[in-house]
């Protein structure tokens, strides 16, 4: 494979003398401009656009300037730059976070720059940069939730993941019988606990049911989310998690899993910081189980995104550089630094243990979602938090708790 050379310390010595750095031919051979806002916090993979901006101006004749924020600064200065003085291409989040800048004009519609490159078919993740059927950008790379577990833990025992809603029990048990915890989870920063809350609405209700229940468009009240929490009420009570979960971190819980004093968790790849670098050759990963045979497999991946704003000054250019970014050995040469899994699932990640496993869980993906507080309202987002955390500690109160998140969500999106 094709690799962009990269020199991270030529790299670093032009940003600590300048915030912009302009790449491509010469000035006086280039015609054509293309202006660049990033919010990549990773020095190398900062340098890895700067390599195949740089490659992009000189095939292309392009003068290209490239201009990396601070990641957090970025999140309040889109806001502003977007409408003030819009670049011609910016990296950002799909989803919840995209659509508000979508419904107020910011981002060009790409749809036929996606059709007429067929990238759908190699991006399952293409819904999480669309709006009612229309494609406003492209999805980078992001994080696949599933079920982790020790490769060795598992031959010691003789056991397979869980693959259907009865074998959470028989796993269950016969990991309580083996002396561990099926299922490792850490509450005490809330987010853990939505995403089981994701897995399971997606495996009972859908891809469609969540994609509106995450827009406000059904009640928390309704009857179909009882159709979710019953069932998770039946694991908690049969004692499948970690004991006390809302005082572990993910890492604390994460370290159980290291420790083979818990057989299985549900996270995204970075579960592999929570283990010694020499065990994270055992992990492995496996979907999360089926309730519905005749459901889809729908997943959550969180994924970045790179947009064109309706603004920009220079949109051909831009179509031009997107079609060269997005494509997979470009695509890999600007991700590979940050570790995070590909959106495409034709790009070869088999150099990276970890990512080689994700990629199994996207292969065959019918859908996906991005994970609960990146797919919905903010304020929602933190009632949801702070409920599903509770119902974990005491899933008897499952209806107060939706109709607590309902309250949150009316104020929001209005009465349904």
């Amino acid at each position: 494979m094709t690799r962009l050379s990269l020199n991270r310390r030529r790299f670093l010595a032009t940003s600590a003398a300048a915030g912009t750095a302009c790449l491509g031919a010469p000035l006086y051979a280039q015609t054509r401009e293309l202006v660049i806002i990033s919010n990549r916090g990773n020095p190398d993979q900062r340098a890895a656009l700067e390599a195949l901006a740089k490659g992009f101006g000189t095939s292309a004749g392009v003068k290209v300037s490239v201009n990396n924020m601070d990641h957090e600064a970025h999140k309040t200065a889109i806001r502003n730059y977007l409408v003030a003085s819009p670049p011609d291409i910016n990296f950002w989040f799909s989803g919840e976070r995209m659509q508000g800048f979508v419904q107020r004009g910011l981002f060009s519609d790409i749809t036929d720059l996606v059709e007429q490159n067929g990238w759908a078919d190699v991006v399952p993740a293409m819904g999480a940069t669309s709006v009612d059927g229309r494609i406003y950008g492209l999805p980078t790379a992001g994080l696949l939730w599933g079920l982790w577990y020790r490769q060795d833990v598992f031959d010691e025992n003789g056991w397979t993941p869980p693959a259907t809603a009865e074998d959470f029990f028989t796993f269950g048990e016969t990991a309580k019988a083996a002396g561990m915890t099926p299922f490792s989870i850490g509450t005490k920063n809330m987010w853990p606990a939505a995403g089981w809350f994701d897995h399971m609405n997606l495996r009972i209700n859908g891809l469609e049911h969540h994609k509106d229940l995450m827009a406000g468009r059904i009640a928390y009240t309704d009857a179909s989310l009882m159709k979710v929490m019953k069932p998770w009420a039946e694991q908690v009570n049969a004692g499948l998690f970690l004991e006390n979960a809302t005082s572990y971190a993910w890492e604390q819980a994460a370290a159980t899993l290291a420790q083979k004093k818990a057989a299985m968790m549900d996270l995204a790849g970075f579960i592999s910081y929570g283990f010694p670098e020499a065990d994270r050759g055992q992990l492995r990963f496996a979907p999360f189980p089926t309730y519905d045979a005749g459901m889809g497999r729908y997943e959550d991946f969180s994924v970045d995104s790179i947009h064109i704003p309706s603004g920009a000054k220079n949109p051909e250019v831009a179509r031009e550089f997107l079609t060269y970014f997005y494509q997979p050995d470009t695509l890999w040469s600007y991700l590979e630094p940050d570790g995070n899994l590909p959106a495409r699932t034709d790009i070869d990640v088999s150099g990276s243990h970890i990512m080689s496993e994700s990629k199994k869980g996207l292969i065959g993906v019918d859908g996906t979602s991005q994970y609960y507080d990146r797919d919905t309202n903010p304020d929602v987002a933190q009632a949801g938090l702070k409920g599903f955390q509770e119902f974990m500690a005491r899933p008897d109160r499952a209806e107060r708790i939706l109709a607590e998140i309902e309250r949150a969500r009316a104020r929001v999106y209005g009465a349904l």
